[in-house]
């Protein structure tokens, strides 16, 4: 079997795209794989998947790690980035086309499955509806009420945990995004209201997690992660590319403390895990891809710190994202977006089984779907003139 051809797939994902790979072989099997990027550099990683294409066709695509290993080296100067986005995409690809040859899932490929029930959490919950409203088909985040009524509906349909920002409601609602990293008291005032409403409405059975992304430097952060303790979070997430600034902040608080969203391979984890400067390591499959992404899961296990898929991208992503969860075993929680674009369910060969909150990992060979390419490639992306759309709240 020979790869006859590589492509990459923009599709509209609302407020961003979301970027397909796309694998053929000359035996009539295709593979997918996602590499969604967050916001604002889908046609870097384009580019970079054509300049690996000579590369690849012609190729055994079997040769899952051979190839991995040779897009690695070929392309080292450049580390991370678009470019571990671009390999990461193809090598979920091509791990897809080798369980489709050989008839078993992709966890068989990785030794089975340790579990085939993986506890989820409603990510962004209240985010896109502050933000998207129309985009998700939800009521606008009006009020303290309306996140009561939220909290009410995660519990009501069997989420256990849940995930929110720094969600402001109004009209229109926002998020605080801050430019210059301080935390303000007004900041901290919102917070709490936010997360004390959460609480109220769920009780004491549901977790909650709040991330503050790249918002704060490491004083601030203190400031926050001792604000949220009277509400016994799940987690406090954050970004940091230090891990010395990141453990100072892990040991001044009781709060877990989640992050490496924004890391990539073993080489940029080793020295968070090192200085165990996490309770939760946060690992973006789509980013890293299946294979690397368990060898930093490996690394996390040895420091005795569990693993929590980053995963905010369309149900491919999830798929792929459910089979590490399910070969791993220091696995914490896998992340899903409950609310999105309306066509994202249309873009699956098969739905997602997601109940009581818990996500049934699916036993049709490859990663158990493939893309509905047809519904791809109705909805192309068309970038939008402000991506972000983050209002910046007074003071932060």
């Amino acid at each position: 079997m020979k790869i006859t051809n590589v492509e990459a797939l923009l599709c509209d994902g609302g407020w961003w795209p979301w970027i397909f790979i796309k694998v053929q072989t000359d035996e009539g099997i295709v593979g997918y794989g996602e590499c969604s990027d967050n916001r604002v550099n889908p046609y870097g990683i384009l580019g970079c998947v054509e300049d690996l294409k000579p590369l690849l066709v012609g190729s055994d695509p079997s040769a899952v790690e051979a190839l991995y290993w040779q897009m690695f080296r070929l392309t080292r100067p450049n580390l991370g980035g678009v470019v571990q986005k671009a390999i990461a995409g193809i090598e979920i690809a091509l791990w897809d086309i080798k369980a489709k040859a050989l008839g078993v899932t992709v966890s068989e490929l990785f030794g089975g499955p340790i579990r085939d029930r993986i506890r989820v959490y409603w990510s962004h919950c209240g985010t896109y509806r502050a933000l998207y409203p129309d985009m998700v088909g939800s009521m606008p985040i009006r009020s303290l009420g309306d996140i009561a009524e939220l909290g009410a509906e995660v519990a009501e349909r069997g989420y256990t945990a849940l995930k929110t920002n720094m969600v402001v409601p109004g009209e229109p609602a926002s998020t605080i995004w801050s430019a210059d990293g301080n935390v303000t008291v007004e900041t901290c005032r919102s917070i709490e209201k936010l997360l004390g409403t959460f609480r109220d409405a769920v009780g004491d059975t549901v977790d909650i997690a709040l991330d503050l992304n790249f918002n704060f430097r490491a004083d601030g952060n203190i400031r926050i992660a001792r604000l949220v303790e009277q509400f016994d979070l799940m987690w406090l997430e954050l970004d940091c590319y230090d891990p010395v600034a990141l453990l100072q902040v892990k040991n001044a608080a009781r709060t877990p403390i989640c992050s490496g969203e924004s890391l990539y391979t073993m080489r940029q984890y080793k020295p968070f895990l090192d200085a165990h400067a996490v309770d939760v390591a946060m690992v973006d499959v789509a980013w890293n891809g299946l294979s690397e992404s368990r060898r930093i899961a490996a690394l996390a296990d040895i420091c005795e710190t569990p693993v929590a898929p980053h995963n905010y991208y369309s149900h491919l992503s999830t798929l792929l994202s459910a089979h590490f969860c399910a070969a791993v075993p220091n696995l914490k929680i896998l992340e899903v977006d409950v609310d999105s674009v309306p066509w994202r369910d249309d873009l699956l060969t098969e739905p997602l089984e997601i109940k009581d909150g818990y996500l049934t990992l699916p036993k049709k060979p490859g990663l158990g779907a493939d893309l509905n390419e047809a519904e791809v490639r109705k909805r192309p992306w068309v970038p939008k003139a402000d991506p972000l759309k983050l209002r910046r709240v007074r003071g932060a």
